[in-house]
């Protein structure tokens, strides 16, 4: 009865320039965390991490003549400490609120790729500042590669390969299991690649976080897997005055807008990818809304279910 959650690290801190106010994020999305703990089962939770590698990486451009810049993959390691350290706090508050004395972990997760991924070759995941033309010559000749995000100003982007396996998948399911909660896989898990004498190396890439829930929804066999957003449910001509909620997605109907172009690559797109993933592996039901409209998409009223078959 594993529920699996994932949500982006802008849930946590909307504005990367006041970082105290991940706090009272923490707290709040404990409360709709706390909605799903109350059915049997554990519960594991998958967070983004942009916004908080963002931040360091502005700690990094100004200290870089100073200090030496660490790689990307410690980089997604330490959110997954700090991110842990906050939401495994908040949770374990507000359930000891309640009279709940849930184990609450957090796992530091890393995640195999594999080397040979065309995403290598093509890198779009755009992360960090921008830069001027000045500034972008010398990060050039340093071996980034770097996209015009806007006339005369450029942007590091890295590859964003699809995760194959979860290293630490025995230890997640353990806690899982035995019906506690579990911070896991946090912003689309440390990417590494595994070498012919099963040793790891970290690389320099971005994980997409609902692909590598997804992974863990399917691995761990989950009874639910719910993707919280920034929208109460996927739509038809979103934004649109024609714009109508879609309360059930079928997987085909699911993957033929995806195909169409109607489901946006850097925003709904990948979410509805890996909840068709799941539920055609699993034949359940996923579920996408919102934080505010979590209970009533629980009860069926809000957000949109992706199922296999109407």
């Amino acid at each position: 009865m594993t529920v699996v959650l994932a949500f982006g690290g802008n849930a946590l801190l909307p504005d990367p320039f006041h970082p105290e106010g991940q706090e009272q994020r923490a707290r709040e999305l404990a409360g709709a965390v706390r909605l799903l703990s109350e059915s049997p089962g554990g519960l594991v939770l998958v967070h983004g991490n942009g916004p908080q590698v963002g931040m360091i990486l502005l700690r990094v451009e100004s200290t870089r003549d100073r200090i030496p810049a660490e790689p990307l993959d410690v980089l997604v390691a330490e959110t997954q400490g700090s991110v842990g350290y906050l939401l495994s706090r908040a949770l374990r508050n507000a359930l000891a609120g309640e009279g709940v004395r849930e184990a609450v972990t957090t796992v530091l997760t890393q995640v195999v790729v594999d080397p040979a991924d065309p995403a290598f070759g093509h890198p779009t995941k755009p992360i960090g500042a921008t830069y001027d033309r000045r500034e972008a010559g010398p990060l050039r000749k340093a071996g980034w590669v770097l996209d015009e995000v806007e006339p005369g100003r450029w942007r590091r982007v890295v590859p964003s390969p699809r995760p194959l396996r979860v290293v630490e998948l025995a230890s997640i399911a353990e806690v899982a299991r035995s019906g506690g909660v579990v911070v896991a896989g946090g912003g689309g898990g440390v990417p590494v690649v595994e070498d012919e004498h099963g040793e790891f190396r970290g690389v320099e890439a971005v994980i997409d976080k609902d692909r590598t829930a997804a992974l863990l929804a399917m691995a761990l066999e989950a009874h639910a897997f719910v993707i919280l957003t920034g929208v109460a449910h996927v739509a038809r001509d979103f934004g649109t005055p024609g714009e109508e909620r879609i309360s059930t997605l079928t997987v085909p109907a699911g993957r033929a807008m995806l195909a169409r172009g109607e489901l946006p690559p850097g925003s709904i797109g990948p979410k509805v990818e890996a909840l068709c993933d799941y539920a055609e592996h699993t034949g359940r039901t996923g579920l996408i809304t919102d934080t505010a409209s979590l209970r009533q998409a629980l009860d069926g009223r809000a957000g949109t279910r992706i199922v296999t078959r109407p």
